[in-house]
């Protein structure tokens, strides 16, 4: 990605072009928070009919004062920081952020007039306006306060003995995320056999976004640890619990998390997909638990007949196991408690949202205010009917001469990786013709899919919101564990059509373009070409890249998991790559802390071969033809501007700091600076010399 495939929560996300950290808050009444001077004004104070126009070679998001050959980021994007400051609502501000609210008011404007109307609407659109609708009702929201947490906080309180657990997070599991609950279970394609669909039981039951967070001893960890303490006995506060029993419950919360926090891999020790490999039947299943009744489990999930599982980290359920027998029965209530009341959060009264905000989104990362409830409301229905949200969008926003034009490129960039592998000389042919045979089996989806997804069964009522979202997730519970058992269906995606970002998914070995990543600045059909193949281009590239990077390569051309690489065209690749983890390692994030660059080696490798190979493309592309200066650059020139404005961006230093623990990428300076001191061409095009900080003089490449 520029922004989860084998797991999904790790790879189909993991391999995309761009991940913006922002407010995780959902819809919810917010008073104004205090003791906040003058915070910049979230821009976007009504729904539009029609998506703003930005170039993508934008001359104003330029500093012409600074060097290109010293800070190429700064000469390219100084403008844009300078005149974009973070809206009050967001951790970070980008091209793809702002794009991203752009495509969010449009949405607005289409939602708010299917919420008012109420005739001539088509089934679908009956949906998603009436849920639009029931999401903006703040007063019936605030009205009701907890009183939706009440059934499921009754069933725990009804609990008599630690074997009632099992049927229990059954029901949760089906109503709520899954990986809040103790553990995590879903459906994925079998990493042997990338035809079939298996179950899969995940590491989770955390409240804090990443195991790190637990074990870290630094003086800031910590700091966030005693405040997530205090966030978690406000919590249970307002489910009525006591300031005293309230701060009890909450270090009974902590250790039980902690524990299953230090049984859980690292982010990088997950990059390696053997690592989350481990099928088993159900008897070896319960095995690893025997405290937890897997049979009552799946018959309450409804998939009683499933016998195979990939259980992606035993050590985590040996633990998960071992909390289940050293905990009591009230400590387990008590966890069980928090975590659905965490899940709901979002959907309830002011007092709910407001703490979930002040931790998740002030606290973590810095936002100084709540998103406007329009903007929350769009991304949940975006979130649980995205393509019926995205039909609409598509029929609005996307042309078939886009799609067409996007396909061309996409053609002509796997042409250019083509033609590299063919001439590389640190690959041997059999290794060559293996990925080959990869590249050639990549299925290109642009745009939409083919098959909008059936919501029919999905009852939404106008006047029931957290009722709508929660038979919403009980449709996608279903759905996903329907998979089970079945051939995979190729034709799916893992994004919404107005989704501002694209990924490669290694298990199906498809590139993805949403809808809402082909608009301007990124794609612009009123541009030449040049800046078009470096911004769009370059993601196309970067994409393809996933294919061949540290995890892509270990997938073979129908996406299962098989060394195909000869051990010497191996040692080579990780040669290769290891020197972009090493240039990578010296860059700082924020204060003293330094990017960790074997969590983001995939990105990074995908990030140079991306733009080296739209660079190709565009030369072939262009071959022959009569290029003319335009704006007072070179077409070289414009190509690469066109590349590294995609990747303007300011960001909050709560947000970088988050970021190095949880993301695989780098920040936006070093996606460009990073790459362009390894290209020739870059230095070429801008006279460069030898010395200068965007020379590099061993220059790092893979592909």
């Amino acid at each position: 990605m520029r922004l989860n495939g084998f797991l999904s929560a790790i790879l189909l996300l993991s391999s995309a072009i761009f991940i913006q950290s922002s407010a995780q808050d959902q819809p919810g009444q917010k008073p104004e928070k205090p003791g906040i001077a003058n915070p910049v004004a979230v821009i976007d104070d009504k729904p539009v009919t029609a998506l703003p126009y930005t170039p993508s070679l934008d001359l104003p998001s330029m500093d012409k004062s600074a060097d290109p050959c010293v800070d190429f980021y700064q000469y390219t994007c100084g403008g844009w920081m300078k005149n974009n400051p973070i809206p009050a609502d967001q951790a970070a501000w980008s091209v793809y952020g702002k794009l991203t609210v752009d495509n969010q008011r449009f949405l607005w404007g289409i939602l708010d007039e299917l919420a008012k109307k109420t005739a001539g609407r088509t089934a679908t659109q009956q949906k998603i306006g009436d849920y639009f609708g029931a999401c903006m009702d703040e007063a019936a929201v605030e009205k009701l306060g907890a009183a939706p947490l009440k059934p499921a906080l009754d069933e725990i309180a009804a609990l008599k003995t630690k074997k009632d657990l099992a049927a229990l997070l059954g029901r949760e599991h089906l109503a709520n995320s899954t990986d809040g609950l103790l553990f995590g279970f879903g459906s994925d394609q079998d990493f042997s056999d990338s035809n079939q669909v298996i179950a899969f039981a995940t590491a989770g039951g955390l409240g804090l976004p990443d195991r790190d967070y637990y074990t870290k001893p630094e003086a800031k960890s910590e700091e966030i640890r005693q405040k997530y303490l205090v966030h978690l006995q406000k919590m249970l506060e307002l489910l009525g619990d006591s300031p005293e029993a309230a701060k009890r419950e909450a270090a009974s919360i902590m250790k039980i998390e902690t524990a299953l926090a230090k049984a859980s891999l690292t982010r990088v020790e997950q990059r390696d997909p053997h690592n989350l490999f481990h099928k088993m039947d159900r008897k070896q299943l319960q095995a690893l638990t025997p405290d937890f009744d897997w049979n009552t489990y799946l018959k309450t999930t409804g998939i009683d007949q499933v016998s195979t599982f990939n259980v992606t980290e035993p050590k985590f359920y040996q633990e998960l196991d071992r909390q289940i027998q050293s905990n009591s029965l009230d400590d387990l209530k008590t966890y069980l408690r928090w975590h659905v009341a965490n899940a709901n959060a979002p959907y309830l009264s002011s007092k709910f949202v407001q703490q979930n905000f002040d931790f998740y989104s002030h606290t973590l990362l810095g936002v100084e205010q709540i998103a406007p409830r329009w903007k929350r409301c769009v991304r949940l229905t975006d979130q649980q009917l995205g393509e019926a949200l995205g039909q609409e969008f598509v029929n609005r926003a996307f042309s078939r001469e886009t799609k067409q034009s996007t396909l061309k490129m996409t053609k002509l960039i796997e042409q250019a990786m083509e033609d590299d592998i063919k001439q590389l000389t640190w690959m041997g042919p059999e290794t060559k013709k293996q990925a080959l045979e990869k590249l050639h089996s990549v299925v290109n989806k642009i745009g939409y899919p083919d098959k909008w997804r059936d919501y029919s069964s999905v009852d939404v009522k106008p006047d029931d919101f957290v009722g709508n979202v929660h038979r919403a997730t009980m449709f996608e519970s279903r759905r996903q564990l329907a998979k089970i058992g079945k051939p995979l269906d190729r034709g799916e995606w893992g994004m919404t059509p107005p989704t501002v970002n694209a990924y490669y998914n290694p298990q199906m070995n498809d590139i993805n373009f949403p809808a809402g990543v082909l608009q301007p600045p990124l794609y612009d059909p009123k541009m030449d070409d040049a800046p078009n193949y470096g911004n769009t281009g370059g993601t196309i590239g970067h994409e393809l890249t996933h294919g061949f990077d540290d995890q892509g390569r270990q997938f073979d051309a129908k996406g299962n998991l098989r060394d195909w690489w000869t051990k010497e065209d191996g040692a080579q690749f990780e040669k290769r790559a290891q020197c972009i983890v090493d240039q990578y390692a010296g860059y700082t994030i924020v204060d003293d802390i330094k990017i960790n660059s074997k969590l983001t080696e995939g990105e990074d490798v995908a990030d140079l071969g991306g733009l080296i190979l739209a660079y190709m493309a565009w030369q072939a592309d262009t071959k022959g033809k009569q290029l003319e200066n335009r704006d007072g650059f070179t077409p070289d020139q414009r190509f690469f501007i066109g590349y590294a404005q995609w990747a303007c961006e300011n960001q909050r230093p709560e947000n970088l700091r988050a970021n190095a623990i949880t993301n695989e990428h780098s920040p936006g300076k070093y996606r460009v600076n990073g790459l362009v001191v390894n290209i020739p061409e870059f230095q070429q095009a801008f006279s460069c010399k030898a010395g200068q900080p965007m020379v590099r003089e061993n220059r790092c490449r893979v592909w």
